[in-house]
């Protein structure tokens, strides 16, 4: 079963010229995809078409075996894939890193007492138990991404699509982030501009490019 599968996707911004036309693409399980092209190609509005955040004038979207058409449909592909926006701010917005990242799994129905040991286990696979109490808007760029990471974590997703996600990283958080998501299981949909980091944990993929995704 594939896990996303776009068919002919067309989108155009009102008032503006088309982003995508008959724009193509499918996931598989454990499969690892990066998405390429020029800055306003359109990836980030093809993700957000995927999340069901925009809804495209043709074409279809079908994840996990089901084709998408309603609002309704797209609960359940946001419960199922763990998006990490490009600005960690849009995306951290508790008091503390242990809030944060307990309110995924809160929202799905967890305790209290539950959610706080799904912290403390994905903290801990992470590497940032040190972060558990820290003030979140007072991390650094760095840190805000790989507690951005550990909140989608903490939902278990089976798809993770990251934007940008080495914005504002230091070596250090770099070379972090990199180890992280080699260990991960989960199916990869990246979008990066950095072509080693691309090289390391998502060597395949597509282009963007004339409005159409070619395979790469």
């Amino acid at each position: 079963m594939l896990l996303l599968d776009l068919n002919n996707i067309h989108f155009a911004y009102p008032g503006l010229g088309p982003v995508l036309e008959g724009a193509s693409m499918q996931l598989e399980p454990g499969q690892r995809l990066s998405l390429v092209g020029p800055n306003g190609a359109g990836k980030s509005t093809l993700l957000k078409i995927i999340m069901g955040l925009l809804a495209p004038e043709q074409g279809t979207i079908s994840a996990f075996g089901k084709t998408c058409t309603r609002e309704a449909d797209f609960h359940e592909v946001r419960r199922r894939i763990g998006f990490v926006f490009q600005d960690a701010d849009d995306q951290l917005f508790c008091p503390t890193v242990a809030e944060d990242v307990a309110f995924g799994p809160l929202n799905l129905g967890k305790s209290k007492q539950e959610a706080l040991a799904i912290v403390d286990n994905v903290l801990t696979r992470l590497g940032l138990m040190h972060l558990r109490d820290r003030v979140t808007h007072k991390l650094s760029g760095g840190e805000k991404r790989l507690v951005t990471l550990a909140t989608v974590l903490a939902m278990e997703p089976e798809v993770l699509i990251l934007d940008e996600p080495t914005n504002a990283l230091d070596p250090e958080n770099y070379g972090r982030l990199t180890g992280i998501l080699k260990e991960l299981d989960q199916a990869i949909l990246l979008v990066s501009h950095d072509p080693e980091f691309r090289a390391e944990i998502a060597p395949d993929g597509y282009h963007l490019k004339d409005r159409e995704l070619l395979r790469v």
